[in-house]
């Protein structure tokens, strides 16, 4: 009896086969096929598994996306992760505006977050900084630490109301070019 309870106790954390990251693993079948949700990380790992289509394997955290598959699958995770979470919401959110913020997130070629953390490394410009959290902070430090700003973000522009470089308005006249030419200046 007693060697039964100590066999039963090392059999509840005996792995027999699987990935050892991957907790618990639930089995459906959709239109026809077996599709297996796990939870837990592991993706290199279930990706080398015989049988797995790897196409239509992912993975719901954007790091290991951005580990196995680089940074671009992480983007597009981004992408996929929040445009489905606004849609179940009901919230209807223009494409262009999800694909501006994965792009902010993905664009140093790594993930930051968009945090008050992840903001503060995605930029120098201090009036960007400054509008997104913690203004008097990012301000007060700029001005201890004389730092400069181009102001040629689209953030830095608007608070300064200044025009946004954008469209028509990436463009500086340097010289009227009529004047020079009728004047001789």
């Amino acid at each position: 009896m007693f060697e039964m309870k100590t066999l039963r106790r090392k059999l509840v954390n005996l792995t027999i086969g699987g990935i050892l990251s991957i907790h618990r693993a639930l089995i459906s079948k959709l239109n026809g096929k077996h599709v297996i949700y796990a939870e837990g990380l592991g993706l290199k790992d279930v990706l080398k598994i015989d049988g797995v289509d790897n196409e239509k394997s992912f993975s719901n955290h954007i790091t290991e996306i951005e580990e196995c598959l680089g940074i671009e699958a992480a983007r597009q995770s981004i992408i996929n992760q929040i445009t489905e979470t606004m849609r179940d919401h009901g919230v209807n959110v223009n494409p262009r505006h999800i694909n501006l913020l994965s792009e902010v997130m993905t664009c140093k070629g790594r993930i930051i977050g968009f945090t008050r953390n992840g903001v503060d490394k995605m930029k120098d410009s201090t009036m960007m900084l400054a509008s997104f959290e913690k203004t008097t902070d990012f301000l007060f430090d700029a001005a201890t630490q004389g730092k400069h700003d181009r102001m040629r973000g689209v953030s830095e522009r608007i608070i300064m109301g200044q025009p946004i470089t954008i469209g028509t308005g990436m463009f500086d006249l340097k010289q009227d070019a009529y004047k020079s030419l009728v004047y001789g200046n």
